[in-house]
């Protein structure tokens, strides 16, 4: 279970901030919260001002009266620790905590995420509040959850970062000449002589901008770079992590996360979180495929099965260019998503709107108006209601996967930090393509990473995999070996991980599993296409082209045009006992879907159901109960063939297989199998 204390409810809420209030609101909340069926709250997200008004000077009256009230009021709790925004005193007395810039400009007091993480008088600061908080509050029974700052992020370019940068690159690489190998420095006359001669990877140095954004000179210095700031935030994490933990250490902690967050390797700082937490704010061109890739990544990173639903709007941001409401369905069907692939919780920012400040039009259950009789409102007590009734009938339950789709962050950084050979070529853009060809088919997916076992597994999809690690090769050639499918992309086994190329020819060290050799990459500008037939169809070639020759695989495709016409473009290789697949271009979503239904076929993957269009199959199960969840992401109804027999948790109908139902536009069902346990 995420949450601790034996939680057998699922649990429901969000950030509430009274400080932002006076006490007389407090009351009204907690009916309202009571009423719209709330059984949690984060509180203490961003109090750190209020907490320490000065240096020597610390003020818990106001969290007093806070924790007393819920307390009473029989709301669970996850407290916060408030470290996500320093106080104004802290950064006049000691201006070396702010961050330095991108651009090498130092940061006054403002905003949040402004602290440097490698300073030590931030870490101390943050460090003895988490301590002082889990003391004062350790014997509170409601309390289920800790929450360490608030969506860490951002980077720092400072005097502290750069000393402790170098520290960091000497324990890592041992010598200086380890260190200009694996960063090249032979090229332009980079060579370092002495540690303190390297200097942060930023606008001062490395990186330029050009019409088609940041580029950097040295990929290899800004890819440890960037595993060098996520690693430093990460101990920030593990210091307050650490002092909670003397004081109260069965109670599980986390920090929300933000779904594909790409400056902070989550695969890395999931190994330090007791569970995993995240915030979703889909963009309302985001497809249901995007948003069920973030839940699933997120229930991955740690192999727990499932996740906690930190936040969410129930009914509109504020920071996209355009903040569109969630229509009426959408945020319940948003939710149910979540739950279906892996919530034990769903949460909301925030309980009561703010009045003031960049926060104040992002949506809350309780809205300046204080009414609950608002159409959001009403959404909520209903879910709350429902959630309410489904009790713990699906928490802790997994999703049963038998196709995995391989994500690294290193890669992620490597590739795209890479000069050439495309500025359109993009890690997520391939993820999704995959992603979105078996969430069509409602095909379940795991999300792995390069420590994740692969055996389980009948299929591995690992598109662009530009960068393979050390043992990578190693583990994929066992499970080809041993009959799984791993279907590779363009552009892949082309470095080590330090972001140097491996000699001898591309793929690499796949070229064996794949049977093939990849001679050149023809970049197409936007506008250009090549094409490729795929059963009797004709599919675009768009992005890279990869030009390549036969080592024992066979040619399930060619080009059509240009010099490199007849050239193999999807090859499939026997390798022992499975097969490797190679698809040396991007190509649209009609060719993904026709081709990862061959991928299924030929593993025997299954679907979990037929539906139409639009309409999401996904199925948890927990010891022996199997509940399928089907929401409908078309604005229109309907129409489904059940494959069993099912009892409705929700209305308490019983279906028999081949019973027709309908699902209203936006619509959610929630089936158990087994008919006589349905409530």
């Amino acid at each position: 279970m995420a949450y601790g204390r034996n939680i057998k409810e699922i649990l429901y809420g969000g950030d509430y901030n009274p400080e932002q209030w006076p006490q007389e609101v407090w009351e009204e909340d907690i009916c309202l919260m009571k009423k719209a069926h709330i059984n949690i709250v984060t509180l203490n997200t961003f109090s750190w001002a209020a907490l320490q008004p000065s240096e020597n000077n610390y003020c818990f009256e106001m969290l007093d009266k806070i924790m007393e009230l819920v307390s009473k009021n029989g709301l669970k709790v996850c407290m916060a620790t408030s470290t996500g925004a320093h106080p104004a005193w802290m950064a006049k007395s000691h201006p070396d905590i702010l961050r330095t810039d991108f651009n090498g400009i130092k940061r006054k007091f403002g905003g949040r995420h402004n602290s440097c993480p490698n300073n030590p008088t931030y870490r101390m600061y943050a460090a003895k509040l988490a301590c002082m908080l889990a003391k004062r509050y350790k014997d509170y029974n409601n309390i289920v959850a800790w929450h360490i700052s608030n969506e860490f992020g951002g980077e720092c370019y400072c005097e502290n970062c750069e000393q402790a940068f170098r520290q960091w690159l000497k324990k890592r690489f041992k010598t200086i000449d380890e260190l200009n190998r694996v960063f090249h420095t032979s090229f332009w006359g980079h060579t370092f002589y002495d540690w303190n001669e390297v200097v942060l990877p930023n606008l001062q140095s490395e990186h330029f901008l050009t019409d088609n954004g940041e580029r950097t000179m040295f990929q290899g210095i800004t890819l440890e770079y960037r595993r060098f700031m996520s690693e430093s935030m990460s101990e920030c994490f593990q210091l307050e992590y650490q002092e909670i933990k003397k004081e109260m250490p069965d109670i599980p902690i986390t920090t929300n996360l933000m779904g594909f967050y790409k400056p902070l390797d989550y695969q890395k700082w999931a190994k330090e979180m007791d569970f995993i937490s995240w915030d979703s704010y889909p963009e309302p061109t985001d497809t249901p495929a995007e948003t069920a890739l973030r839940h699933d990544l997120m229930r991955g990173i740690k192999n727990q099965e499932s996740f906690v639903l930190m936040e969410q709007t129930p009914s509109v941001t504020n920071w996209q260019p355009y903040n569109r409401l969630k229509r009426p369905g959408e945020m319940r069907l948003l939710s149910y998503q979540a739950v279906a692939h892996g919530a034990d919780a769903i949460q909301f920012f925030q309980i009561r709107r703010s009045i003031g400040a960049c926060e104040k039009f992002h949506g809350a259950v309780i809205d300046h108006a204080g009414r609950d009789d608002t159409r959001v409102f009403r959404e909520v007590e209903q879910l709350g209601r429902e959630l309410n009734q489904l009790g713990d009938v699906f928490l802790e339950g997994h999703t049963p996967s038998e196709t995995a789709l391989f994500f690294d962050w290193d890669n992620w950084w490597a590739l795209e930090y890479s000069a050439g050979p495309s500025i359109r070529m993009k890690y997520l853009d391939a993820i999704r393509d995959y992603y979105t060809a078996a969430f069509e088919s409602n095909v379940p997916v795991d999300i792995i990473g390069i420590d994740d076992e692969f055996d389980s597994y009948k299929v591995i999809l690992a598109p662009l995999l530009y960068m393979t690690k050390p043992s990578m090769d190693e583990k994929l050639r066992k499970f080809v070996k041993n009959g799984g499918i791993f279907v590779t992309t363009y552009f892949s086994g082309i470095v080590d991980d330090h972001d140097l190329v491996i000699q001898g020819g591309y793929p690499g060290k796949l070229r064996d599993i794949l049977g093939i050799w990849v001679e050149e990459n023809d970049a197409l500008p936007e506008g250009e296409e090549n094409s490729f037939i795929y059963k009797r169809n004709l599919y675009p070639a768009k992005i890279l082209c990869d030009l390549l020759h036969l080592e024992g695989a066979e040619a399930l495709s060619v080009y059509k045009q240009d010099f490199y016409q007849k050239m193999p473009v999807i090859t499939k290789n026997q390798f022992g006992q499975g097969y490797a697949y190679y698809v040396g271009t991007r190509s649209n979503s009609e060719f993904y879907h026709e081709f990862m239904k061959d991928i299924f076929s030929e593993a025997n993957v299954l679907e979990t159901m037929v539906t139409p269009k639009g309409v999401e199959a996904t199925i948890r199960i927990k010891g022996d109960r199997e509940i399928l969840f089907l929401m409908n992401h078309n604005k229109e109804s309907k129409r489904i063939t059940l494959n069993n027999d099912y009892g409705d948790l929700l209305s308490g109908k019983k279906y028999q297989v081949g019973n027709s139902i309908e699902i209203e536009g936006r619509g959610v069902f929630v089936l158990l199998k087994q008919i006589e346990k349905c409530l």
